[in-house]
């Protein structure tokens, strides 16, 4: 089922549609289908773990499931900002971008180009536990899928930032960027020295 859910959301995505106006009906259901299935899988990945499954590290430096989850509910506030920054600015219809939505989506899942998160994004006790982080993370992407699903606002003729990418390209990554991390708990738990239970 993940195999065929990937697979589908990149067939969709090989193209970028160039219309102005509100999200097509295909753009609304990638978006909102991967804030679903990213969602569900960070779930279902850290749901019935020990505390010391959530606490294991593959190397002193790397981090812990239990990190990776507080980072991602770091970040995502973050990242949702510099969302609504770049909606506030007006639609420049002379943008196109040089990003295609197919590498956004990529970029959840090619993990094998390695990079190091901003100070601001490292996990350093800002929540007690898991389970407050991940209730964190789950509160906010109440507000994103009720935008996923709802907004009438151009995402594909506002640019993100400065970036080479638009809004709804950068609003695809905010869910890919779970999507990598998604991995990185994966690569934790199958570690040969990842704890029973």
């Amino acid at each position: 089922m993940k195999t065929f859910l990937l697979t589908s959301a990149l067939a969709l995505a090989l193209s970028t549609p160039s219309i102005a106006g509100p999200m097509t009906v295909g753009d609304r259901q990638r978006l909102v289908a991967h804030l679903e299935m990213t969602e569900a899988w960070l779930d279902s990945e850290v749901t019935g773990l020990s505390d010391t499954q959530l606490k294991f590290k593959m190397t002193p430096q790397s981090w812990s499931v239990e990190e990776v989850v507080m980072h991602l509910a770091i970040a995502e506030p973050q990242y949702w900002d510099q969302f609504k920054q770049s909606l506030a600015v007006a639609v420049k219809p002379e943008f196109k971008p040089q990003a295609t939505d197919a590498q956004m989506l990529w970029y959840g899942i090619d993990r094998t180009q390695r990079t190091t998160t901003g100070e601001a994004r490292v996990p350093r006790d800002q929540f007690p536990n898991m389970k407050a982080s991940l209730a964190s993370f789950k509160k906010l992407r109440v507000e994103m899928m009720k935008t996923a699903r709802d907004s009438q606002d151009d995402l594909r003729g506002r640019q993100f930032l400065t970036a080479s990418q638009d809004l709804y390209q950068w609003f695809l990554m905010i869910s890919t960027h779970s999507h990598r991390h998604i991995m990185q708990i994966r690569e934790v738990k199958a570690h040969r020295g990842y704890p029973k239970k």
